[in-house]
């Protein structure tokens, strides 16, 4: 029985974290009587990111391991107060890889050097929250943007 563990082709799913919502919050407290809006912004969602290793000589990880996913960020909260960023996704690759988009057959890069770190997708912007939309013809802005206008990214690489 012959055991294959020398991968050097595989075909891998990416997908990038989405921004968090905007917050719509107006200030109350007991002696400001008027505080206005505080609404604060999302936070934006993780990247995907690939990074040289040279403690690895194959690409055999991904031959069970093929979809990788950031996380979103989180919804802005009143006083102000971003969200909290999405997790980015670091996928480790040997020396020598050859980044591709299987759509466009284009090469993005490849991995050759020490400490070579490339961001294959960003990740989404995070909404702004009312405190942004505030104006002196609109001092009470009942709204904010709920995502990020950016389309969420994803790609096979």
């Amino acid at each position: 029985m012959i055991v294959d563990n020398f991968v050097d082709y595989v075909k891998i799913s990416v997908k990038s974290g989405s921004g968090g919502k905007g917050s719509t919050h107006l200030r109350r407290e007991k002696y400001i009587p008027k505080g206005g809006p505080d609404g604060g912004d999302g936070g934006r969602g993780g990247h995907v990111i690939i990074r040289a290793n040279p403690q690895l000589w194959t690409l055999f990880t991904f031959k069970f391991k093929k979809h990788f996913k950031a996380g979103n960020g989180g919804d802005g909260s009143g006083a102000r107060k971003s969200g909290p960023k999405g997790k980015d996704v670091i996928v480790e690759v040997p020396y020598g890889t050859i980044i591709k988009d299987s759509i466009s057959e284009k090469v993005i890069e490849e991995i050759n050097k020490d400490n070579t770190e490339l961001i294959v997708l960003q990740g989404g912007l995070g909404g702004r929250g009312n405190y942004h939309f505030k104006s002196s013809t609109n001092q009470t802005p009942r709204y904010s943007q709920k995502r990020d206008f950016r389309k969420r990214n994803e790609s096979n690489t």
